[in-house]
């Protein structure tokens, strides 16, 4: 780790962060994956720093935040992000979020639009777990629960990545595969259980009158491109990008993830100040 962690009190638990550049430049927050952790935005804030304040945190449970005792759910997560961002005395940033920290974004909206400058919406989507998906996702933590995490770290990995990057982003692969491996499986199995009670969040997108882009992994097995157009067509003046990656897009295809997020913030987020 390069940068040095930090932490702030939020909502009751210390919550860790990463921070890159200016204080008095325009924020931009990176909410990171299920089940991962700050770690995997490193690249982003050291490519970003220049311009702008960069913070990725730890959601609770995972990396190294507290995971309080409280039952996890989204709604909860999206609550800690904007206690987050007044403990920082932030009032508005650019939310990036990818898979499920595009599902806290997603769920912030409804109650805190006016704190966001601009969203990108990462490998994610706004339907709610179908049926399936919920009986799915309970099965996994009865497996967790019987068998650790080794069997669970191998068949997630397998979904995660598109196929060429496990000769092309060994790097990537491995420190996800330790990642995994490293999260607490009461986490793991505290946050299946959020995520598959999760509302959908589709009827919100028309309400937003900030500036989206959407990034989607061509190859991402976990939430397709097709869920991305659903997203881009039901919010007005959003963009569309489809880099060569899977489900993790900003570690599969970091050149061009950071292309395109400095793209768009620079051409659509005006400066707060």
């Amino acid at each position: 780790m390069i940068l040095e962690s930090k932490s702030i009190l939020v909502n009751n638990n210390q919550t860790s962060y990463l921070e890159s550049g200016d204080v008095d430049k325009l924020p931009l927050i990176f909410v990171h994956g299920f089940p991962f952790n700050k770690l995997m935005w490193e690249n982003q804030l050291l490519e970003l720093k220049s311009d702008y304040r960069c913070i990725a945190y730890d959601v609770r449970g995972h990396g190294n935040s507290e995971a309080g005792e409280v039952d996890f759910s989204v709604a909860l997560f999206a609550e800690d992000l904007i206690a987050f961002m007044d403990a920082l005395q932030i009032e508005k940033a650019v939310i990036i979020g990818l898979s499920m920290g595009g599902y806290i974004a997603m769920n912030a909206i409804e109650k805190h639009s006016n704190r966001f400058a601009g969203l990108v919406l990462c490998d994610t989507q706004c339907a709610a777990d179908t049926a399936e998906g919920k009986e799915k996702r309970k099965k996994t933590i009865g497996f967790i629960e019987r068998n650790g995490l080794e069997i669970y770290t191998e068949e997630s990995l397998k979904n995660l990545f598109a196929s060429a990057s496990f000769e092309t982003k060994q790097q990537a692969v491995s420190f996800i595969h330790n990642t995994i491996l490293n999260t607490p499986a009461n986490t793991i199995c505290r946050t299946l259980l959020a995520l598959a009670d999760r509302r959908e969040t589709c009827d919100l997108l028309p309400q937003i009158n900030f500036p989206v882009l959407i990034l989607v992994g061509a190859e991402d097995k976990i939430t397709s491109p097709e869920a991305a157009r659903k997203m881009k067509r039901l919010i007005r003046g959003s963009e569309l990008i489809i880099p060569e990656a899977g489900h993790l897009s900003n570690l599969e295809n970091p050149a061009q993830f950071n292309f395109h997020l400095k793209d768009f913030v620079k051409r659509k987020i005006k400066p707060l100040r």
